[in-house]
């Protein structure tokens, strides 16, 4: 591609949702945290490394039969709250939120053993607000 000479029609999405293809046997449930596996397929979260923190599944999606990419998830992004593991505090705004499972975040990385999907934002007596 050369750079431009005139104008240009530029697509734009409003970045808050996408369809990702899920992983192969797995059901994600609307409401989880989604990731992204080291094979490209969307997954709900799980106590693993190498994921990638997408957003909330917007729907429920049930591809335990299908092969990789048979079906897709709408993946929401935004800020949303999860279950505490019980070791995040005020002090860890700012850092990594770390997935324990489909619905649960840590501050720890569990001694290398839970990836990181995204920001820690907020406490409440309701969970943790994670930026994803």
């Amino acid at each position: 591609m050369t750079a431009l000479t005139s104008d240009r029609d530029t697509r734009e999405r409003d970045g808050k949702t996408f369809q990702h293809p899920v992983a192969a046997g797995v059901v994600i449930f609307a409401g989880a945290v989604v990731v992204l596996t080291a094979s490209g397929f969307a997954a709900p979260a799980t106590t693993a490394t190498g994921l990638r923190g997408l957003g909330r599944a917007g729907r429920m999606v049930d591809n335990r039969t299908g092969a990789d990419g048979a079906a897709s998830v709408l993946v929401e992004r935004g800020c949303f709250g999860w279950a505490n593991a019980g070791d995040v505090t005020r002090q860890h705004i700012g850092s990594p939120a770390h997935a324990v499972d489909d619905q649960t975040v840590a501050a720890s990385d569990g001694g290398g053993t839970r990836s990181a999907i995204g920001t820690i934002v907020d406490l409440d007596a309701t969970g943790v607000w994670v930026e994803l």
